[in-house]
């Protein structure tokens, strides 16, 4: 499809961008440039004391174990813990970057401002690089930028006239040292800002809007990814059940936390991984409470009646999917189902791509490896999807692995190994 003289653009330089150069530059494209608005590769995963781009904090480790949150060309140390750091992340991606010589071709302290779609399937980039702005013209556009960069901030009726801030904006637990702190949700942020501030604050207080599924890491001395890895071979039904029961076996029912009970089946929004919360509401570190129903200057009510004085509001609400560089009427993916085969290909577009846009059940930059081997392949012309975009794309919309909650969260949801699955067939393996 292209000569290998073509000229590539890669937008970002996280786990999805830099696999995508290496396998860009490994099927013989000469000319791939990857743009970042950081001073080094690693995305979400560089760790910065004050508010920036990233969303990890002080103490933030993956939820997903090294086991299956490995590139496959590129495995973990082996003296990296179960659960490694976001510092030990961010060295293994540069590792990786190092390996495979992706750094040289990555440009930093880049803006892509914007990306405009010319004739003959090419495209401009309007960019700032330290502030000074150009255009370049490419012949293929990836875009690898990520989904957890753009807050979704809940609205309440009144007005709190205390701090109100989204977990994004979260970094370290100190600042909250002796404050009243409600943090709202009941996803991975949610948990874990609950159980950091809950060290050093004079409270701290979870509202649920409804019941999640609380997944230990160790389940049976082994992380649960693993565990869930060796149930494969059962049916989804009954793979549902066992793990709702396995759930209750191991923890108990939300409803003996103060927790209200999730009142869908397993796998109908994401599971939230987390060994500290429950053990922080039964010593009395965190009280929970149900969803908001208004603010009142710094006192909060809820919607069984009962409510709560507090300094400052953590909202861990989600993000908005978000591509500031596509004018509305060129794309739009932050509302509805997200229209691409495999995650990765739009059907208007035949040199536009995305790596990483999808949340598994588990790790994202394995299979985004799998995307950028297979991307590589469609660009060079050594592989065609097996129909037409539009109605392959349509068949995964309504083919979905899971049967989620309509909710802006779940429009990019895949099943880790199921989602994998599928990319491994493709490139016939």
């Amino acid at each position: 499809m292209l000569s290998p003289a073509a000229r590539i653009a890669v937008i970002g330089a996280g786990p999805s961008g830099i696999t995508a150069v290496k396998h860009l530059r490994e099927a013989g494209f000469d000319h791939v440039v990857c743009f970042d608005r950081n001073d080094a590769v690693g995305g979400n995963w560089l760790y910065r004391p004050d508010s920036s781009h990233s969303s990890v904090f002080e103490t933030t480790h993956i939820i997903s174990s090294k086991t299956l949150s490995s590139y496959h060309a590129y495995p973990m140390p082996a003296s990296y813990p179960d659960y490694p750091s976001h510092a030990q992340l961010a060295a293994y991606f540069q590792g990786y970057a190092d390996r495979f010589d992706v750094t040289r071709h990555v440009t930093f302290g880049v803006e892509v401002r914007q990306a405009v779609p010319l004739p003959g399937d090419r495209w401009r980039l309007e960019i700032a690089e330290h502030g000074v702005a150009r255009t370049e013209e490419f012949d293929a556009l990836v875009v690898a930028n990520g989904h957890h960069w753009k807050p979704r901030m809940p609205a309440y009726p009144g007005q709190f006239t205390g701090e109100l801030l989204h977990s994004h904006d979260y970094k370290r637990a100190a600042p909250f040292a002796g404050r009243r702190v409600l943090v709202i949700g009941g996803g991975n942020s949610a948990c874990d800002v609950a159980v950091e501030t809950s060290r050093v604050s004079a409270a701290t207080h979870i509202s649920w809007r409804r019941g999640y599924y609380i997944v230990p890491k160790f389940i049976f001395g082994q992380p649960g990814d693993v565990i869930n890895a060796r149930s494969l071979w059962l049916p989804r039904a009954i793979k549902t059940r066992v793990n709702e029961w396995l759930l209750r076996l191991v923890q108990g029912r939300n409803r003996e936390y103060g927790l209200p009970d999730p009142s869908y089946r397993f796998g109908a929004t994401h599971p939230t991984i987390n060994s500290e919360l429950f053990y922080a509401i039964r010593h009395g570190h965190i009280t929970p409470r149900r969803d908001i129903a208004r603010y009142d200057g710094s006192t909060v009510h809820f919607v069984d009646g009962s409510q709560g004085d507090y300094d400052v509001i953590i909202a861990c609400t989600g993000y908005w999917i978000a591509h500031p560089f596509f004018s509305p009427d060129v794309l739009d993916y932050s509302t509805g189902a997200v229209p691409l085969y495999l995650r990765m290909l739009p059907a208007q577009y035949r040199t536009l791509s995305f790596i990483g846009l999808f949340q598994p059940l588990g790790c994202i930059w394995p299979a985004a490896e799998l995307q950028s081997e297979l991307l590589a392949r469609y660009l060079r012309g050594q592989w065609t999807p097996p129909g037409d975009l539009t109605s392959l794309i349509q068949r995964e919309i309504r083919s979905p692995d899971f049967e989620q909650l309509d909710t802006p969260r779940h429009t990019i949801t895949v099943d880790y190994h199921a989602f994998r699955g599928r990319l491994l067939s493709q490139l016939g393996r």
